[in-house]
């Protein structure tokens, strides 16, 4: 395989960024690729905000994997800043590449580059795969989760 670039995410990339968030059951229930409007403003509302980190993976000119960082300031932990990692996903011809080992590694240096004291994510339960991908990294599964809808 061809060299890898991990990047900020361009307006171009929005389209096989949505490809990818919609290309699993739980993605194609909720993404929509055929209408980008909604995934444009979103972009832009994150291109602006200097705490916001959404990056692609680019391989042979094609962009093959995303993620987005989240730096959050806080007064918990001794007003320890810490990151989200949100949105992690994978090229269906790239899975079992390595690639996702590459980009949660770029979001962990990343993260000690802008002082967070800890790295945090969310996976949905049925995503059993990804918790192993996670705890073999060195995450663990150590809170419960709680979202409700609006």
């Amino acid at each position: 395989m061809g060299d890898l670039e991990i990047r900020p995410t361009t307006a171009e990339d929005i389209p096989a960024v949505v490809a990818m968030l919609a290309d699993d059951p739980l993605g194609a229930r909720r993404e929509s690729p055929d209408d980008l409007g909604p995934y444009l403003a979103a972009f832009e509302r994150l291109r602006v905000d200097p705490n916001q980190h959404l990056v692609v993976a680019v391989r042979d000119g094609r962009v093959v994997g995303t993620l987005q960082l989240t730096i959050v300031p806080g007064l918990s932990r001794r007003g320890a800043t810490r990151s989200i990692v949100e949105g992690v996903r994978i090229h269906c011809d790239e899975r079992g590449s390595g690639l996702g080992t590459q980009l949660i590694e770029w979001a962990i240096d990343e993260s000690r580059r802008q002082s967070c004291h800890l790295v945090q994510l969310t996976s949905d339960k049925t995503r059993t795969d990804a918790h192993r991908f996670y705890e073999r990294l060195g995450f663990e599964a150590s809170h419960t989760g709680f979202k409700l809808q609006l």
